[in-house]
């Protein structure tokens, strides 16, 4: 493919006809590109052109960004129509086909340049000459530009924005983008178009869409300079309170709030001139104390009861769940660097670290609740934290009636189950309940016995007297001292436990959960990420042979089928809505070596109401549970009363 490429560069222009066998040329600083240009403002590889299409498609890969067409471009990448410029650094550049095909654009958009435009010299022909590292002719070095207006130093705040002022009257006069635009205007003040393309090239926006753009600049700078007034206070009450020295656990002193309330009261007092007029000082005060001492943001979503979970994505944008649904919150924190305080807050207290060389940590709160928490290089847009919180009064089985994730019926049966020392499975989905479910399964369990719970991060509130909780710990910062699930499955043996209870089952554990349950320690419960019965057996086959033994499936069967009485499925519904949609017991391997599975209760959905609201009804499916003698003679079920 042969094409004219017309380079421009402070008034001045040189015109290159480039063979391109693969229709795609780059431009950039190194020689490797097939158009170079020693300037400090065009990267290595800055921007790819591919020709073979209807239009070209024009991909930024620079630190500088790219106008292609009336498109400012930041490593991303869009479509032009041929005789677009092309604004590389301080050269523009304009493509054609051999033939001329498009030149007319470019004739056309020079003619209706605006007045006090340096029209360009008559194009020259440059001769071309072989490159062997790019492989194929590469042109000769265009001229560099001319310097008597030389770039200046990077521009202030108030630069910024008369460059800013400047580059929106271009767009006012549909200005042609040239070297002296992007020379002269700040790489911020280009985060949207800045300048119209020629007359093949995308028109001017709308004045409605222009509105709107000019609302959203306006509105990030008033973001902008909210986080600088917050970084300003915090530095100023650090400086105060020597807060840098203050050990992470002891920030919770209740004798520490006052003093930095007193301190923040004092520093937004003295600048009151600088802070705008419509910020209330008081709530600013509460969300830097919050920031400060606290959670920041988070804080008031965990006093809500209404809230299930909190998640921050970035500094900037915080989400939570209500009733089921994800909403997005107006909260958000000053900067990355006070998430990651909150998060050190979380962690340090647990003898738990947090860093580049560990940049993800489970970890719970006072209160119980969950907390998983990750931060760069892992978390792209910044620090991530979240919170499933626990509720501070543990649901029951009759709460859980109430709110029709199952009935009467299925609870006796459960209940029942436990108290006959029937090792259950919960599977489910993320998000779909099952830590609930299990803990208030585990309070059926007789007090008379002893327990011994196993998690990642304690969640699990069981009220009997005699429980030994175990949590993991992770690798110190010499990589020694982690204590997984299995070490722990493994240490509850030796500690003559009546049953064991595990938050969850996703590793090699479920090889010696699996052991437990089959030698002993009846009543075990544990769970297990699965979308149904058969799902979760398949998961748990899985699991055993992630433990590193070599065991053939025939007998990872058999030991789960004589291990495991009941799978309870726990989801989570299209309306936010949790269910127990079944009750499955494991009855054993038929002749071709699967796992039998009885189905006893299901959840049958029979349609959607208003509010997309789930509707369905709970069957028992008529199969009495083979164990049901074990209830007769344990004294559960008293003659008259049902079955189930």
């Amino acid at each position: 493919m042969l094409v004219q490429v017309v380079i421009e560069s402070s008034g001045k222009t040189a015109q290159r006809d480039i063979d391109l066998p693969h229709g795609v040329f780059t431009v950039g600083r190194s020689p490797e590109c097939t158009i170079s240009f020693e300037s400090a403002l065009v990267s290595r590889k800055h921007v790819t052109v591919d020709l073979r299409g209807a239009a070209m498609r024009v991909e930024d890969s620079s630190t500088n960004g790219t106008m292609a067409g009336s498109v400012y471009l930041n490593n991303n990448a869009t479509e032009i129509a041929f005789g677009s410029p092309i604004v590389v650094g301080e050269y523009t550049l304009w493509i054609f086909a051999a033939n001329g095909q498009h030149r007319e654009a470019y004739d056309q958009a020079r003619a209706q340049a605006p007045a006090g435009y340096a029209a360009p010299v008559q194009p020259v022909h440059v001769p071309m000459q072989p490159t062997p590292a790019a492989g194929h002719v590469m042109p000769a070095t265009m001229p560099p530009p001319d310097h008597r207006a030389p770039v200046a130093a990077p521009p202030s705040q108030g630069a910024r924005a008369r460059r800013a002022a400047a580059a929106r009257a271009a767009v006012a006069h549909h200005e042609i983008p040239t070297a002296a635009h992007l020379a002269h205007i700040a790489p911020q003040a280009l985060a949207v178009p800045t300048a119209a393309a020629s007359p093949v090239a995308a028109a001017a926006p709308p004045p409605d869409e222009a509105h709107e753009r000019a609302a959203e600049a306006a509105e990030e700078a008033r973001r902008r300079a909210d986080v600088e007034m917050r970084r300003d206070i915090h530095r100023q009450l650090i400086e105060h309170l020597d807060l840098a020295t203050v050990e992470p656990s002891k920030l919770d002193d209740p004798s520490l709030r006052p003093k930095v309330l007193k301190a923040l009261r004092r520093i937004v007092k003295a600048m009151e001139a600088t802070i705008p007029a419509h910020v209330n000082h008081d709530s600013l005060v509460g969300e830097l104390v919050d920031e400060a001492l606290g959670l920041g943001p988070m804080e008031r979503f965990l006093s809500d009861p209404s809230v299930n979970e909190i998640m921050v994505v970035d500094p900037d944008t915080i989400y939570i769940e209500q009733r089921g649904k994800l909403f997005k919150s107006d909260a958000r924190f000053t900067d990355d660097e006070r998430v990651r305080a909150v998060i050190e807050r979380i962690v340090t207290p647990l003898g738990r670290r947090i860093d580049e060389s560990s940049p993800l940590v489970d970890a719970r709160l006072k209160d119980g609740s969950r907390v998983n928490a990750v931060i760069r290089p892992l978390a792209l847009r910044g620090s991530a934290i979240t919170i499933r919180k626990f509720s501070r009064s543990p649901l029951t089985i009759e709460k859980l009636i109430g709110f029709g994730a199952l009935t009467h019926q299925m609870a006796l049966f459960l209940t029942r189950s436990v108290i006959a020392k029937k090792n259950i499975v919960i599977a489910g989905g993320t998000g779909s309940g099952k830590t609930t479910l299990l803990n208030v399964l585990s309070g059926a369990i007789p007090e008379d016995e002893r327990v011994v719970t196993i998690e990642d991060a304690a969640e699990l509130q069981l009220r009997q007297p005699h429980v030994v909780a175990l949590e993991t710990r992770p690798p110190n910062m010499e990589g020694k001292g982690e204590y997984t699930i299995r070490d722990l499955v493994k240490n509850a043996l030796r500690m003559r436990p009546d049953r064991i209870v595990v938050g969850e089952c996703r590793g090699g554990e479920a090889l010696d959960m699996l052991q437990a349950m089959n030698t002993g320690h009846d009543g075990s419960l544990t769970t297990t990420h699965a979308n149904s019965a058969r799902e979760a057996i398949a998961r748990l086959e899985t699991l055993v042979l992630m433990a590193g033994v070599d065991l053939p499936v025939r007998a990872i069967r058999e030991q789960i089928s004589g291990s495991i009485h009941l799978l309870v499925q726990q989801s989570r519904m299209s309306d936010g809505s949790r269910k127990v949609t079944a009750i499955t017991q494991v009855t054993g391997i038929d002749e071709t070596g699967e796992v039998e599975l009885l189905p006893i209760f299901q959840f049958v959905r029979t349609g959607t109401g208003p509010g997309g609201k789930v509707i369905g009804e709970f069957r028992a499916t008529g199969f009495l549970p083979t164990f049901l003698n074990d209830f007769i003679v344990m004294g559960l079920i008293k003659p008259g009363e049902a079955y189930l």
